[in-house]
């Protein structure tokens, strides 16, 4: 009996080896990291209050704001003309505050408020006090020509608790710096991106830099938040990092500090049987699939391997990798045959497997032995019709790893769901397991809300096998004790540090197990 991820709730493995080391199973999970920690508005709006609390007047964290702008574009920039666009919140007074501070040091800088300054209420009229210069304005209808002569744009119109869709006047001026080019700073988030769900409401503009504030929000790491915020500066303001003990954050942004513990191994008798064994359902067509997991897999620690293939198709498997067990597997019979041995910890079901009922029966034989199931593709689409039979059958360790379209045929009614993030826990929540969402912004999410955004990935990635790559690391770790969440964050992490470790054009998938034994020495070391 051991407890479950989130270390709460007993929940029996009678078929997890009894060989797996003990420093393992006790920390198999990720470990938070505060540093890490992405924070919604609300929660962000929390301990914007409880620094107040504590006796930080919000005009002094507006002021620390505005400054750590101002200090980012100059350690950045040479000093240029400078447009800086304030709008009628809190977000154009930080705004207020750097043009303020960019002036006193020299830099010609104009000032454009959306709206009249008698309309700005509480610190962001106090911070409009204190700029001492002219303040050009403009309402929904019509603006002065701000961005002649190509100047720098300090974006400070909205922020990241943005509810409307952006337009009028505002969209037209951020439309016209995305159009003509220029160097924009976004204040918070650029105008228009949502900091919850980091989609764009109506227009926003492409930053070169953007400066938060204490911690990011899960908007900055979303696609289109990658796509626009540029390089992310989150600034210290003087709220003080105790105040996570009360909000408590479930986000976190992915680095190998949250699980490169869980992967170093130092026992002196380590060997194969105490690594797992990873068993792969192979398909009688798409060979190459179950494959390259069997290899990454390998590659990324798993002791044993073995695909459990067709007749027809063994003398394939069996005249590739020679380090790969190969087993006949036509019926139901034989597969549970093979899971019978308790050794088999871990299954992978999904890559090049097929859509046909062997699949599925494959599927619902390795989840009611409760070992440690990863599925993808294949294993996830065979179940679009029925999709509560899948869930109904999860009780153990389970990860998912579809993409956006296999996402969209299980979970049809989520898919819009504003917000990757949201949409990835509520898939968590209702099917019961761990689901990692592929993309440039992959989420990983646990069934009790906790998740983990993995930013560190690039386009070379996009190529056949790419996945099957990634689901046989997540379960290679799985192999060898690793938590769902841990696993997912991990594998997505070095998934793409082997993207990165190429380093050229031309990438295919066999490149990325070949890049493993590096990637895994950065995420150790």
């Amino acid at each position: 009996m051991i407890l479950d991820v989130a270390g709460s709730n007993p929940v029996g493995r009678p078929n997890h080896p009894p060989a797996m080391t003990e420093h393992i199973l006790s920390s198999r999970d990720i470990a938070p990291c505060d540093e890490l920690a992405l924070l919604t508005c609300a929660e962000m709006a929390a301990a914007d209050a409880a620094a107040v609390a504590a006796g930080t007047p919000v005009r002094d964290l507006m002021e620390a704001a505005g400054r750590a702008v101002a200090s980012a574009v100059r350690e950045r920039y040479r000093r240029q003309p400078t447009v800086v666009l304030c709008g009628p919140g809190n977000n154009g007074g930080d705004g207020f505050v750097a043009a303020r501070h960019l002036h006193a040091a020299g830099w010609p800088v104009r000032l454009a408020l959306l709206g009249s300054p008698d309309a700005l209420k509480g610190d962001a009229a106090h911070a409009a006090r204190l700029w001492a210069r002219p303040v050009e304005t403009f309402g929904s209808n019509q603006a002065p020509s701000l961005l002649e002569g190509r100047p720098m744009v300090i974006d400070a119109l909205f922020g990241a608790g943005l509810s409307r869709p952006v337009d009028g006047v505002a969209a037209q001026l951020l439309a016209q710096a995305d159009f003509l080019g220029l160097s924009v700073v976004a204040v918070d988030v650029p105008s228009g991106l949502q900091g919850d769900t980091g989609e764009v409401l109506g227009q926003s503009v492409k930053a070169e830099l953007t400066v938060t504030f204490f911690r990011a929000k899960p908007g900055h790491y979303s696609l289109q938040g990658r796509e626009l915020c540029g390089e992310i500066v989150v600034a210290d303001i003087g709220i003080p990092p105790a105040v996570l003990g009360d909000i408590r954050p479930t986000l976190w942004k992915n680095a190998p500090i949250l699980w490169a513990s869980r992967l170093r191994r130092r026992d002196l008798d380590d060997h194969k049987y105490k690594r797992g064994h990873l068993t792969i359902l192979g398909g009688a067509s798409a060979t190459g699939a179950a494959r390259l997991a069997a290899l990454a897999a390998r590659r990324t620690g798993a002791g044993l391997v073995t695909i459990a293939g067709p007749r027809a198709a063994a003398p394939i498997y069996q005249g590739a990798e020679p380090g790969n067990l190969i087993a006949e597997s036509d019926s139901d019979e034989s597969f549970d045959q093979l899971l019978a041995d308790e050794r088999r910890n871990a299954v992978l079901i999904g890559p090049g497997s097929g859509r046909n009922r062997r699949t599925r029966q494959a599927v619902l034989s390795a989840l009611a032995l409760q070992r440690q199931v990863v599925l993808d593709a294949d294993a996830l689409t065979v179940f679009a019709q029925r999709p509560g039979d899948l869930f109904d059958a999860i009780r153990g360790p389970v990860v998912m790893t579809p993409h956006a379209g296999e996402f969209r045929r299980v979970f049809p009614d989520l898919a819009d769901i504003p917000g990757k993030v949201e949409r990835t826990r509520a898939a968590a929540r209702r099917s019961g397991a761990t689901v990692l969402l592929k993309g440039p912004d992959t989420v990983i999410a646990e069934p009790d809300g906790r998740a983990v955004v993995n930013a560190h990935a690039s386009s070379v990635l996009a190529t056949a096998g790419s996945g099957d790559v990634l689901s046989g690391i997540v379960a290679g770790l799985m192999a060898q004790g690793l938590a769902p969440l841990a696993a997912g964050a991990a594998a997505a992490w070095i998934h793409g540090e082997c993207g990165f470790r190429f380093g050229r054009p031309g990438l295919i998938a066999e490149d990325l197990i070949a890049c493993l034994p590096e990637a895994l020495g950065a995420a150790i070391n």
